[in-house]
């Protein structure tokens, strides 16, 4: 029985050192493929990225509004007298200086009001001198009276003081002392009379209801000349004639319409914007337009552009003034004005694919070094695959433009070679 046992035990031995060596060699290999995996997961935990630099980019054309090409001024002529057309010497459409005479009325009847006026004018004249000549007279012989009262009243006051001696020595009654007197007192009653005469005869202006008509007069005529010079209808301003309707022989009142005249130079172009478009404009002093048809572009100055949006039309209205000498634009006309030029349609653009959408907020991913930075952009005009960016990132920026979706701000990322 020993024998037997002892051969059992070293099989059972050989089997259990099989199962150890084998046990072993597995947990040998095992463990080796256990690092691997974990080196791997290390590295995939850097995503990889792809990028593009941050450009300008022309976004479009350049924007244009349509435009009405309007007179810069239109007046309406009234008649500032009334009378007969006499002579018609512009018609409708035909161009017109400033002080040109448009038509004639006929100034029959002002003449012979003028005549009237210069006839009581002259007769004033007339009558003025003859009051005049009379009134020197009359002060003259006030002045000459008071002379000879004067020297009257000397020799007179030289008898008195004798007759007084005389009548002291008995040589004179008192009767004739008294009747000497009463001369002398006389005398100087006259000259003091004289005097208030004369004084009143200067600071009395007895000529001036003479004078006055004469005025009158002489206003009648400056109104009657103006009325003549009113009866010729002149153009305002200079520009093109429209709208006379007047013949020869009408009977026209005053304050009657009887012409429009438009100015041409210079022009005006009139637009209404909304108001995305008054803010593509707004701050310029000058903006670039054309003649639908035609390839010349022509600059027009800003002259008016609304701060408020019309109640009623619910836009801003633009006007340019353009000097026009050679009249080739004309009111009716339409044009095209350009709210950008070519060089503001080249704007810093990122392909759209590459915009990350949250709620109502847009982001893009840039590559800072190896991280990856999320930015929130403000986008503005889209064209085709690219969209402006108005602000959030810089033109020379490295965008991620694959797998952006997947990222989180400030994560560490991969280029992908």
């Amino acid at each position: 029985m020993k024998p037997v046992m002892t051969k059992t035990m070293k099989q059972t031995t050989r089997v259990m050192g099989a199962v150890v060596i084998s046990t072993a060699l597995i947990a040998g290999r095992s463990s080796k493929p256990a690092e691997r995996p974990k080196t791997a997961a290390a590295e995939n935990q850097l995503k990889t990225v792809k990028t593009a630099k941050v450009e300008k980019k022309s976004i479009g054309d350049p924007l244009e509004q349509v435009a009405d090409v309007v007179s810069s001024i239109t007046l309406d002529i009234p008649t500032k007298a009334g009378g007969d057309v006499q002579e018609i010497l512009k018609k409708r459409g035909e161009m017109v200086e400033k002080g040109d005479v448009i038509f004639r009325m006929d100034p029959t009847d002002v003449l012979i009001q003028k005549e009237k006026a210069q006839i009581s004018l002259k007769g004033s004249q007339e009558q003025l001198t003859k009051s005049r000549e009379d009134l020197a007279n009359s002060r003259q012989e006030l002045q000459n009276g008071i002379k000879k009262l004067e020297t009257s009243i000397s020799d007179t006051e030289k008898n008195y003081a004798k007759m007084r001696n005389d009548y002291d020595l008995g040589l004179v009654t008192k009767f004739q002392l008294d009747q000497m007197e009463s001369q002398l007192n006389n005398l100087k009653l006259d000259l003091e009379a004289n005097k208030a005469k004369l004084k009143t005869l200067d600071s009395t202006n007895s000529l001036s209801q003479i004078e006055q008509g004469m005025e009158t007069a002489n206003v009648s005529l400056r109104e009657l000349d103006r009325t003549l010079d009113n009866l010729n209808v002149k153009a305002t301003v200079s520009g093109v004639l429209t709208e006379p309707p007047v013949e020869v022989g009408m009977t026209l009142p005053a304050g009657f319409k009887a012409a429009t005249v438009q100015q041409l130079d210079p022009i005006k172009i009139k637009a209404e914007l909304t108001e995305d478009a008054a803010k593509l404009i707004r701050g310029k002093e000058e903006l670039t337009f054309y003649v639908p048809g035609t390839t010349d572009k022509m600059k027009g100055k800003v002259s008016y552009l609304a701060d408020v949006m019309s109640s009623q039309s619910k836009s801003y209205s633009l006007e340019l003034e353009v000097p026009n000498a050679d009249r080739k634009l004309k009111p009716g006309m339409k044009a095209q004005v350009l709210l950008t030029e070519a060089q503001d349609q080249l704007v810093v653009t990122v392909p759209t694919l590459s915009v990350v959408r949250e709620g109502g907020d847009t982001f893009v991913f840039v590559l800072n070094g190896d991280t990856a930075e999320k930015r929130k952009v403000e986008l503005g005009r889209l064209n085709e695959t690219i969209q402006e960016v108005i602000s959030g990132v810089k033109e020379g920026e490295q965008l991620i433009v694959s797998g952006q979706h997947q990222l989180k701000d400030k994560e560490k990322v991969q280029l992908a070679k």
